[in-house]
């Protein structure tokens, strides 16, 4: 079975996530073939891309794949991740990416929806960042891709809590752009497609990497790139970062000792 399903009508395509047997987890192979057929869009004369999972679906995606994490020692999110380069490739592929949800979207899943650039979904999604559930320290470029999204407090609460929240509510926040019903989503997103794929998309693309570098304008200094990095190390380097993975992938639950 294909890991997902690639589909073009005419300015626009769309890539459908079609692994529901692991709730569509971000493996490795999952996305390296996202990236392949953004990179063929790219190739091609798509204005508009629509990243959705299977209709009926309860999980559009789980997130990372648990599985293929280290289980301590070496950083487990590094610049060469598969969710990094994934989200690289949305945030700088020319045409606007947008996200059709139906179902929870937990993890890194969630990061990667946010930097798609439209987020459209229904009112029964929920959006759980879990990382502290798992032991697991983000790294900074994801925490800059949720903080472009929203606030500070809001990135918090779901850092810390690792509880979903619910459409309606990250469609007030800002985080996400619309909450549509289950009966109207196809339509609202395609006509969204349509809409924007009648125009220069010239002028989109340029704006969309203007908009780019101008969200990531956030100055870090050397010093303290360094401390964050350091601070990372000191979860993957503990006990509770393994014992998080070990959990997980023996289906129980973790006996954290904060050390």
């Amino acid at each position: 079975m294909e890991l997902i399903e690639v589909r073009q009508a005419g300015p626009v395509g769309t890539i459908v996530l079609n692994n529901g047997r692991k709730h569509n987890a971000l493996s490795h192979a999952l996305v390296t073939a996202l990236i392949g057929a953004l990179q063929a869009f790219r190739d091609s004369d798509v204005r508009v891309v629509i990243l959705r999972a299977q209709p009926g679906v309860k999980v559009w995606s789980a997130g990372h794949d648990v599985s293929e994490l280290p289980e301590g020692r070496r950083d487990p999110l590094g610049w060469d991740d598969p969710l990094r380069n994934l989200v690289r490739t949305l945030e700088t592929h020319p045409a606007p990416v947008i996200a059709m949800i139906e179902g929870s979207v937990w993890g890194g899943a969630v990061e990667t929806i946010l930097a798609c650039d439209i987020v459209i979904a229904t009112p029964e999604s929920t959006f759980a960042v879990i990382p502290a559930r798992l032991g697991v320290p983000y790294n900074l470029s994801g925490l800059m891709t949720f903080m472009s999204a929203g606030s500070v407090r809001i990135v918090k609460e779901l850092a810390f809590t690792a509880t979903p929240i619910s459409a309606e509510r990250a469609e007030r926040v800002g985080m996400i752009n619309h909450v549509v019903p289950l009966a109207e989503l196809e339509t609202f997103t395609h006509q969204m497609a349509a809409t924007i794929a009648a125009n220069s998309p010239l002028s989109i693309s340029v704006m969309k990497e203007q908009l780019r570098v101008l969200a990531g304008a956030k100055p870090v200094s050397p010093r303290g790139f360094e401390k964050v990095q350091g601070l990372r190390r000191v979860v993957y380097d503990s006990h509770d970062y393994a014992e998080g993975i070990r959990a997980f992938k023996d289906k129980r639950p973790p006996k954290y000792l904060g050390r």
